[in-house]
């Protein structure tokens, strides 16, 4: 049903034209717009963590092993030993004033502030929620909720700009896979990658002038870590490293840097396969023995700060460059909820909202 077959009786709902006069109220039709990121624990404890491992692990976009090789070794080993460690990684950086962790607080006042803007523009039209592919809010009850609320039409927005299979292919099967159970689905369209996206590059070129002004010194070399991929991937087809190289290139250009201030690199590389490199971790403590004293560090596949940056690069890769000999080691934000960041995704999206709005 569209919105020319339903008249207005109360705000927010309405009635079938030519309906009888008895018929209950229905929602009146909206677009939903949903923000999708990668997922979160509830909780730091054990089985908490192990529940979210469980999860992301057994994904057969994140590790696409056959499942009689790989789920015994998850279920036995990986999954009564990795709860401990990464519990303790999300407890040194979990917001314990909400006791969540900073990706959720994050991607909650981007949702806000995204709406502000939509509403600014379509008024009560579009409704705005977020989703997690692992942990909660589930891309399921996200969906449904809207679906209840009268959105006939779903933009579904994965929040990497970069796309890459474990991470926007795997948002969007989760969707689809709600679709799949209900009886009336609704439309829907996938937001495609925005790596090169002038606003999202003015947003990246922005947090790294603001932070390179308040730092003490500058940088000698500014890294672009990227999440690790196996490089398996990209012989199949995976556009994701591509896509990195051609973010850091724009990047650069917008600087008007000259090549050899920036370089890229992938980290949080497991398993005993080749991955696309070099790997983070070991490329700034090579950059350290080839002398240099300072280095930035920026993670432009990360819409927002989680245990990938604030714990892996600000602890682990900081670690890294300073153990081999460096001595001042800068990281830069993830553009989180910045305006500009906020604004980038806004023109994302009403450019994907084209004919529905």
């Amino acid at each position: 049903m569209t919105a020319s077959q339903v008249e207005l009786d109360q705000p927010g709902q309405g009635r079938l034209a030519h309906s009888p006069a008895d018929h209950p109220p229905i929602p009146r039709a909206k677009v939903g717009v949903v923000l999708a990121n990668l997922g979160t624990p509830d909780a730091t404890d054990y089985w908490s963590m192990r529940r979210y491992l469980g999860e992301f692990l057994s994904d057969k976009r994140v590790v696409d092993y056959p499942s009689w090789k790989w789920q015994p070794l998850l279920q036995l080993i990986i999954l009564s030993r990795r709860p401990f460690s990464s519990g303790a990684a999300y407890r040194g950086i979990w917001n314990t004033e909400k006791n969540e962790s900073p990706l959720l607080t994050i991607t909650r006042e981007q949702t806000r502030k995204v709406a502000e803007g939509l509403e600014a523009l379509y008024g009560d039209r579009v409704m705005v929620d977020f989703c997690m592919r692992y942990g909660n809010p589930s891309t399921d009850s996200v969906l449904r909720r809207m679906q209840a609320a009268g959105c006939e039409k779903i933009l579904f927005f994965p929040l990497y700009p970069q796309y890459a299979s474990p991470t926007t292919a795997t948002a969007n099967d989760q969707a689809f896979r709600t679709l799949m159970k209900l009886k009336w689905q609704p439309a829907i369209r996938t937001v495609p990658a925005y790596f090169e996206h002038p606003r999202y590059i003015d947003a990246l070129a922005n947090s790294v002038e603001e932070t390179y002004a308040s730092a003490e010194g500058r940088p000698e070399v500014l890294v672009a870590s990227y999440h690790g991929v196996p490089k398996r991937f990209l012989m199949e087809g995976d556009p994701y490293h591509c896509q990195c190289q051609k973010t850091t290139r724009l990047l650069r250009e917008r600087l008007r840097w000259e090549p050899e201030a920036i370089e890229t690199a992938f980290q949080s590389q497991f398993g005993p396969e080749e991955w696309v490199g070099p790997q983070t971790v070991d490329h700034v403590a090579e950059l350290a023995k080839r002398g240099k004293k300072h280095i930035a560090v920026i993670s432009p596949a990360f819409s927002a700060d989680c245990v990938e940056t604030l714990e892996e690069i600000n602890e682990e890769i900081k670690e890294s460059f300073l153990e081999a000999g460096g001595e001042r080691f800068t990281y830069v934000p993830c553009l989180n909820d910045r305006d500009d960041h906020v604004q980038a995704l806004l023109a994302v999206i009403r450019n994907e909202l084209a004919g529905w709005c």
